[in-house]
């Protein structure tokens, strides 16, 4: 149990500060005293399931992350709800990467799926994405879908 109190308050000191947060900014958002978020952040105690749940929203992490998330062990900070970072790949001489296991878990790769490799050369925002064929065909749709005038249900009087 004190490992996760450990990395319970380090991650609450760490994301109270990467939001450029006082204590008392944090007690006021949560509706508790800055005593209570100066206990938690220095490990004297721990807060309830609702506190919890109420600093996870305040950061945008995860209960699970806020709870679990070693960053001595991660070597990063707590990253926010739903974002990753998996780690670095090598690319190999004809251009294939391994991805790693938690990231094919997690979005539920499996051998034999299709890829969609995405690029943009933009300086400020240069960078490769990798997207399911599924969930790319489905964002098509959606485009599709959304650009697409409405067809006229009425029927026209001729005059």
């Amino acid at each position: 149990m004190n490992i996760h109190k450990n990395s319970i308050s380090q991650n609450l000191s760490t994301l109270r500060q990467y939001h450029a947060y006082s204590q008392e900014g944090v007690a006021e958002k949560i509706g508790v005293s800055r005593q209570a978020v100066s206990k938690w952040e220095s490990g004297e105690s721990l807060p309830d399931i609702m506190n919890l749940d109420a600093l996870a929203s305040l950061y945008d992490v995860s209960i699970d992350d806020l709870i679990h998330f070693d960053q001595q062990k991660e070597k990063t900070a707590i990253p926010p709800k739903g974002k990753h970072l998996f780690g670095t790949v090598k690319v190999g001489e004809r251009g294939q990467i391994v991805l790693p296991k938690k990231a094919r878990e997690i979005f539920d790769i499996q051998p034999g799926d299709l890829l969609v490799v995405l690029g943009d050369e933009e300086p400020e925002r240069a960078g490769i994405a990798l997207v399911t064929e599924k969930n790319f065909l489905h964002t098509l749709q959606f485009l599709q879908n959304a650009i697409r005038p409405p067809e006229d249900t009425h029927d026209e009087k001729e005059v």
